[in-house]
């Protein structure tokens, strides 16, 4: 990469919130998207989380402008999106990467993007090394180009307006894994310097490296929301296992702490952190062969929460979301 991806994005450290406010959206007799609601701080990544066909992209395109939700609404700094005068200019959107014209070059589609929101030309080259699209690659038409390619121009698009806000619809889809490191760090990059970002994925595990905040949707609806620490409590989570040299002496530690354990066999089960277990040990001199932190994880939660829903209606979304636009289903 010749250009730094800190010297072509610099959104404003005062950036606003997101605020989708009780969207719905019907086709026919099925709800797709059933009275969602949420925000998206600035200085932070938000995870938008589910199984295909759980109503992620409908959310997306409500909040693009490009579906009509049956009620709610959705604001970008109290505006909705067709009352910003040059949206691209403030917010960068990406839902799906190959809805381009096969036969341009991806140097066109960037010069045309400039042209339209009125950004210098000099900023298709920056947007293309941040990328890490070569000049080569820029010069050939997108009918050859691999899912891993239009995603970066997909991104590089969305960036192209130095935009305060960032929508992106799986931006990790065709990627390899030093592709998917290089997004991590580039939005995580964005957040940190006041831009706002929402990440929609189906791999949970992606998301949570980078998120600050994740919500989970299922079947159309917010199932869960909050930072990795308050949904392991919803899981379950948290907690220690433990074991001892001599698990009576560790119980008759914890009786005296007041703190809760349940017996597996050689292991006990903590009500408390790793830290505090290991602390108390210490302070009497228990031997610990083990310690690790217990919990049911993030993934056995999203997996519990919306599994009733990881295909019920996906094949209807397709068919109904492609009657809404043309050609972009909703199995996302």
């Amino acid at each position: 990469m010749s250009l730094s991806v800190e010297a072509v994005l610099s959104p404003p450290q005062t950036a606003d919130m997101i605020s989708v406010e009780s969207i719905t959206k019907s086709y026919g007799d099925l709800t797709a998207v059933n009275d969602v609601s949420f925000e998206c701080a600035a200085g932070e990544v938000t995870g938008f989380l589910g199984p295909n066909g759980a109503g992620k992209s409908v959310t997306m395109r409500i909040m693009a402008g490009l579906t009509v939700a049956d009620a709610g609404r959705v604001t970008f700094k109290g505006r909705s999106y067709h009352d910003i005068p040059n949206p691209g200019r403030e917010i960068g959107i990406m839902l799906d990467a190959s809805a381009q014209h096969v036969g341009r070059t991806g140097r066109e589609i960037l010069t045309i993007g400039a042209m339209t929101m009125g950004v210098p030309s000099s900023r298709v080259d920056e947007m293309l090394a941040a990328v890490g699209l070569t000049q080569s690659e820029a010069k050939r038409r997108l009918g050859t180009y691999s899912l891993g390619m239009l995603q970066r121009l997909g991104i590089a698009h969305a960036l192209l307006g130095d935009p305060e806000m960032l929508i992106l619809d799986e931006p990790a889809n065709g990627l390899d894994p030093a592709g998917i490191r290089w997004m991590r760090g580039l939005l995580r990059g964005y957040a940190e310097r006041g831009g706002t970002v929402l990440l929609s994925s189906h791999l949970l595990n992606e998301v949570e490296l980078i998120a600050d905040k994740m919500i989970l949707i299922g079947n159309g609806r917010i199932v869960a929301s909050g930072d990795r620490a308050s949904l392991l409590g919803i899981a379950g989570g948290g907690g220690t296992l433990a074991r001892a040299d001599e698990p009576s002496a560790l119980r008759a530690v914890l009786d005296q702490a007041g703190l809760a354990y349940r017996d597996d066999g050689p292991d006990l089960h903590i009500d408390a952190t790793p830290v505090e277990v290991g602390r108390l040990a210490a302070q009497q001199q228990v031997v610990l062969i083990e310690l690790r932190p217990l919990q049911g994880g993030l993934e056995d939660l999203f997996l519990a929460i919306t599994a009733p829903d990881a295909r019920e209606h996906a094949d209807t979304m397709q068919t109904t979301t492609a009657h809404d636009n043309g050609h972009d289903g909703a199995e996302s």
